[in-house]
């Protein structure tokens, strides 16, 4: 199962490589085609690669700020922060519970003997 993930893991990895190098050429390929179609300089074809970039992350970052825990998450919480309050409790029960299992073997071992 480890070497699984292992793999997985690598192929991500190269995918990632080849993700970021196919994005890279994009780039490019609209800096030329605006510098070429629209005969601007580099300069102007630079900033307007770089200001759709902007404008794209600038996107992306307002819509992950906006993304609010829904009702289910909220539950789920809930429903963990019980569990844990809980073990507390569950653990004192069978604290005590212990000594009286010890109690009622050490009767048992005693019956036997006799």
């Amino acid at each position: 199962m480890a070497s699984r993930i292992a793999t997985r893991a690598m192929f991500a990895v190269v995918a990632l490589v080849f993700l970021v190098g196919a994005i890279t050429f994009a780039h490019i390929a609209a800096f030329f085609e605006l510098r070429t179609t629209l005969n601007q300089t580099f300069l102007a074809a630079t900033g307007e690669v770089g200001g759709a970039d902007l404008l794209v992350a600038i996107i992306l970052g307002v819509l992950a700020s906006r993304s609010a825990p829904s009702r289910v998450e909220r539950e789920a919480l809930d429903v963990r922060r019980k569990a844990v309050q809980a073990i507390g409790s569950t653990f004192s029960v069978a604290q005590l519970a212990l000594p009286v299992l010890r109690i009622g073997s050490n009767l048992r071992r005693r019956r036997r003997r006799l």
